[in-house]
């Protein structure tokens, strides 16, 4: 319709159309310069103000974005338009004799698949996004190139835009299947106190088209950045409905897009948005869809502000004399001996010009240590233009105010120290208080550390003698007989004398049994007569002898005749050599007892 408004049909009726109001619009005659001039060079000189600018390309597939942005060597588009303007706006304000001097670095990035990557450094891989404590969105690993020069620039962006992603569809021959971000960087400095930094940050982005693959015909990897770039896109519509709604949540973090745009939407950057239609019917959807987008996003407000700080450390490095550096006792050791004579009348003539040269602000130790550096630039600069009179401040020196609070905390240590020695020392009393008390009550409770490892010597077997129990009492009958008995109590065993009313407790748990031999062959003959004549049932009544072995001694009975002797059992199958001894020493003694002490 005119230079700001244009007309389209609508959809749903034929009969009305739809009528969109923007800052600007650039029909078919429309040139390079005529978009360049008229809506993206007022916000270059924000930059020098150290404030944010954004420029962004959005529209369907095929619609002229990368051609706006970049152009050809005929007619440039806006990426080189703007660095020849801002190159030659930074040599004018950084030139000498002007206030400020200012430097130009950039940056170039592409957003595939949801990954950052790095168009001047292609071996960088996927990188993160990061945002400081001022809320500024930065990417660490990021590679800056300075540029003085559009010669420069040149150097550095034509191979990097070559790194750039592109493929073809039935749209486009060369489509973005990414989107481009070129970061420009200016930081000023100033060259007078109060020795001011400035930062401005121009982005300039080129976003890939949302694509129908239907018309696009894509298929397998084309299918998948397709799948990427709409929902990037679709992320970015979200966040331009929160913006207008006003709702609490942004969801800036949902698309890597976005995150990276939290300046350029709703945050401090003054922002142009650059809409690429296609007047044809065959994309009359996109076209509406793109225009929706553009009208939704003039109502996004952005509040942009100035990025200022000062520098950190603006005084050149001050050399102090070892006297300056040390303390009054260490200052009084490095003194030879004709000073320390003549040191005994300094104090009288620095006590009576100190008056005169120090100002009320002399207490300084506990002052922040930002405001004491601004203070001391102050001081230095008004030195420099001759001010009369005193000078505002009369302070010790950097190195001295480091070297006073090491003295500080080093007085508190030991102060903390001490109060822990007074601690353990009254701790210490405490315990001799209580160990006199306990020697009064003659129980000693000294623990001794064990100076040596104590090594203990084997001693002698004891010797027991297993006896029947019929023996045993007709010995106890005698007055003078003392007799011991065997007994085992879990992991100690005692010796309990008859006569003796206390047990006697022993350190020895290895024994000797000592049996005779008229008991120990008498308990092999019985053995040997069980397993000769006995069933299984009787079998099983020896000790270490089961159902299954009982079995297996009566059918090896049967088969070879009876046993010659005891240790023929071994020949069964399935008992072994030790089963054998165990089997030995557990029978032959039970039944020896048992012959000489009755049924049990």
């Amino acid at each position: 319709m005119d230079s700001c408004s244009l007309e389209i049909a609508n959809w749903r009726n034929h009969q009305e159309t739809l009528k969109y109001q923007f800052d600007a619009f650039y029909g078919e005659r429309s040139t390079q310069q005529d978009i360049y001039a008229g809506s993206v060079q007022p916000i270059l000189r924000h930059l020098l103000e150290g404030q944010n600018a954004s420029v962004l390309a959005y529209g369907p597939t095929g619609a002229g974005k990368t051609h706006t942005m970049l152009g050809s060597p005929e007619q440039p588009g806006v990426i080189p338009r703007a660095l020849m303007d801002l190159l030659q706006l930074t040599r004018e304000e950084g030139a000498e004799g002007r206030p400020w001097a200012l430097s130009v670095t950039m940056s170039y990035l592409e957003i595939y698949q949801e990954k950052v990557l790095d168009l001047l450094d292609s071996t960088s891989g996927d990188l993160v996004i990061r945002e400081d404590c001022r809320g500024n969105i930065l990417i660490p690993g990021l590679t800056q190139k300075p540029i003085t020069s559009f010669a420069d620039f040149e150097r550095h962006f034509l191979p990097a835009s070559r790194n750039r992603t592109v493929g073809a569809t039935r749209l486009n021959q060369r489509s973005s299947r990414s989107h481009a971000v070129l970061l420009v960087k200016v930081d000023q400095r100033e060259r007078l106190a109060p020795f001011r930094q400035r930062e401005g940050k121009l982005y300039l982005i080129d976003l890939a088209g949302s694509e129908d693959n239907r018309r696009t015909g894509n298929k397998g990897l084309r299918l998948k950045e397709s799948g990427a770039i709409n929902a990037s896109l679709f992320v970015l519509g979200k966040v331009v409905d929160a913006l207008n709604q006003g709702l609490p949540r942004v969801p800036y973090r949902d698309s890597k897009l976005t995150r990276l745009l939290q300046d350029s939407l709703g945050g401090s950057a003054h922002s142009i948005l650059i809409a690429n239609i296609a007047p044809e019917r065959h994309f009359y959807l996109d076209t509406v869809s793109a225009l929706n987008f553009a009208a939704r996003t003039k109502e996004v407000i952005n509040r942009p502000f100035t990025n200022e700080s000062l520098q950190p450390h603006v005084l050149g490095p001050v050399k102090l004399s070892q006297k300056e550096l040390l303390g009054p006792p260490e200052a009084k050791r490095a003194r030879g001996p004709e000073e320390e004579e003549i040191g005994s009348l300094e104090p009288m003539a620095a006590s009576a010009s100190a008056s005169q040269k120090l100002s009320p602000l002399q207490k300084l130790s506990s002052m922040d240590p930002a405001m004491l550096e601004r203070l001391l630039s102050l001081d230095r600069l008004l030195a420099s233009q001759g001010s009369q009179g005193a000078p505002l401040l009369s302070t010790p020196k950097r190195e001295r105010m480091v070297l006073m609070k090491t003295v500080e905390e080093k007085d508190l240590e030991i102060e903390r120290l001490k109060m822990k020695q007074k601690e353990l020392e009254a701790k210490v009393l405490a315990q001799k208080a209580e160990d006199s008390k306990e020697k009064e009550n003659h129980c000693p409770t000294i623990l001794r550390p064990l100076l040596h490892r104590t090594v203990t010597v084997a001693k002698p077997l004891k010797k027991a003698v297993v006896m029947p129990l019929q023996l045993i009492q007709e010995q106890a009958a005698s007055p003078n007989a003392e007799i011991h008995i065997l007994k085992n109590k879990g992991r100690k065993r005692k010796l309990e004398s008859l006569d003796a009313p206390e047990p006697e407790e022993k350190a020895e748990d290895c024994w000797e049994l000592q049996i005779s031999p008229e008991l120990l062959a008498h308990g092999r003959q019985k053995i040997l007569d069980l397993l000769n004549e006995g069933s299984a049932r009787d079998l099983r009544s020896l000790q270490r002898i089961g159902p299954k072995k009982a079995q297996l001694i009566v059918g090896w009975r049967e088969l070879h005749g009876p046993f010659s002797q005891v240790e023929d059992l071994e020949r069964v199958e399935g008992i072994t050599g030790k089963q054998m001894e165990s089997f030995l020493k557990a029978n032959i003694l039970g039944l020896a007892a048992g012959q000489r002490c009755g049924p049990s």
